[in-house]
């Protein structure tokens, strides 16, 4: 599991602040019923690190960050010799993961070639398996949230997500997560967004929600702002 599926040449909407590309790894352990990705999920990728490498060489100059995303990449043996050889061109590197291996976190930052994360804060832990398919990365999770919150008073990019759907998850619940994140202290952005797809283009096969979530029940964070993504009526 984890090896290189895909690379998007160019995005500058997936790495605040940078013009990036976009390394993709098959594989994950989670299975979230509206993952958008079930073909990168649950395929296996073909490709070597020399491709994601030789690009990255040509594109010096052009671009200024690698996003290394998934599936779930911390699950590729070769995560930090990538990053490392990203870093020794000149780029930044930013991670999007599901906290599921704080121990490869750890060791990217102790080494100091991961710039930024994005987190996935999937559910509350008692949701877990109905939501992502099983419960038994919910401690990890925990150790990555708190060294992630660590690592950003030290320098590190990082935002907290969740994919919002309001027929799976009550606001009640969703509040509570954000509760969770002002008791650590976290003072960056916390991002709630919506599905981006449906039907069979989901792994869960997640239908339109029946019902509109309604934000204003939500608390009022001390130490963050929330921001909506995807949600149409709120553009």
């Amino acid at each position: 599991m984890g090896r290189l599926y895909g690379i998007t040449p160019f995005t500058l909407l997936d790495f605040p602040g940078e013009t990036a590309c976009i390394a993709w790894f098959a594989g994950c352990n989670l299975r979230c019923v509206y993952c958008h990705n079930p073909e990168i999920v649950e395929g296996r990728g073909e490709k070597d690190d020399a491709e994601l490498v030789n690009f990255l060489k040509k594109r010096v100059g052009k671009l200024s960050g690698v996003v290394f995303s998934g599936g779930e990449a911390t699950y590729y043996p070769g995560l930090a010799g990538l990053m490392r050889a990203a870093k020794e061109l000149g780029y930044k590197t930013k991670l999007d993961t599901n906290g599921a291996r704080p121990d490869v976190l750890t060791g990217l930052l102790e080494e100091g070639i991961l710039d930024y994360v994005a987190l996935d804060y999937k559910c509350p832990p008692d949701r877990a398996a109905e939501i992502t398919g099983t419960d038994k990365f919910t401690s990890s999770f925990e150790q990555s949230l708190r060294l992630l919150i660590e690592a950003s008073r030290n320098g590190l990019g990082l935002e907290i997500r969740t994919t919002y759907h309001p027929d799976l998850m009550t606001e009640e619940e969703l509040g509570a997560m954000m509760k969770k994140l002002d008791g650590l202290g976290y003072r960056g952005i916390y991002y709630i967004q919506g599905l981006a797809s449906f039907g069979e283009k989901t792994l869960g096969g997640v239908r339109p929600p029946e019902r509109k979530a309604d934000f204003s029940l939500l608390p009022e964070p001390e130490n963050f702002r929330v921001s909506f993504r995807n949600f149409p009526d709120m553009q």
